[in-house]
C-alpha cells in the first residue's frame, strides 16, 4: 500500500495503517495544495476548524513533496497548538497525550515530508499500530485515490457531538483525545 504524506491525517488514514503490515509513504509525488499533506481538520466549540501548515514558495509550477519547506510566518505552530488546546483541552484523554503532541509545535521543522513522517510514526506508537512505514524511493501512480475515497463514519464520543452531531473523518487527534487507548479498537 502506498499513501501520501499527511499532517495529522484523517482517521481513515490511520485505519489504513492499522490494517496493513507495511505502508509506503510517497515522497516523490508533486505537492498538491489544499490537501491533507499540509492540512488537518479538528472540531472545536465553533465547529470544524482547518489547520494549515504554511509552506515556502517554491520555484516553478511543481515541487516534489520531499522538497517542500515549511514557512515560519504567522507563528503558525503556536496558533495550531492553541487551537488544539481550545478544541480538545476538555476531552477525556487530552492530558494523557498532550505532551506527546506538543513536541511537534515546539521544534522548528524544515521539510513538510519529514515533519509529517515524524507525526505519523509517533501516532502509530501512541495508537499501538504495528505497521512498518517506508519512504518511497520513486514516484508511484494512482496511490492516493483509495485514501481520498475512504470514509469512516462510525460514530464515537466527540466533545461537541451534542452541538454539531457526529463529524466524520476529522484529524486523528480527534479520535486520540476523545477515545484514548480505545482508539486502537475503533481503527
Amino acid at each position: 500500500m502506498i499513501i501520501p504524506s499527511a499532517y495529522f491525517a484523517p482517521i481513515h488514514y490511520y485505519h489504513i495503517l492499522s490494517t496493513n503490515a507495511e505502508v509506503m509513504i510517497e515522497q516523490y509525488d508533486n505537492y498538491q495544495k489544499q490537501t491533507f499533506r499540509n492540512r488537518c481538520q479538528i472540531a472545536g466549540a465553533n465547529g470544524v476548524q482547518m489547520l494549515t501548515v504554511p509552506i515556502q514558495k517554491y520555484d516553478g509550477e511543481k515541487c516534489l513533496m520531499k522538497d517542500v519547506k515549511i514557512s515560519d510566518h504567522n507563528n503558525w505552530q503556536h496558533n495550531h497548538w492553541m487551537a488544539i488546546v481550545s478544541a480538545y483541552g476538555n476531552s477525556p484523554f487530552f492530558e494523557f497525550y498532550a505532551d506527546d503532541i506538543l513536541r511537534f509545535f515546539t521544534k522548528k521543522w524544515e521539510y513538510l515530508y519529514d515533519f509529517n513522517m515524524e507525526i505519523t510514526i509517533a501516532l502509530c506508537r501512541l495508537l499501538d499500530i504495528d505497521c512498518r512505514l517506508l519512504a518511497s524511493s520513486c514516484f508511484h501512480n494512482d496511490f492516493e485515490q483509495a485514501v481520498e475515497e475512504t470514509v469512516i463514519s462510525k460514530p464515537y464520543y466527540q466533545v461537541y457531538k451534542e452541538k454539531y452531531g457526529f463529524i466524520a473523518n476529522l484529524s486523528i487527534l480527534d479520535l486520540l483525545f476523545n477515545m484514548g487507548n480505545e482508539s486502537a479498537f475503533y481503527l
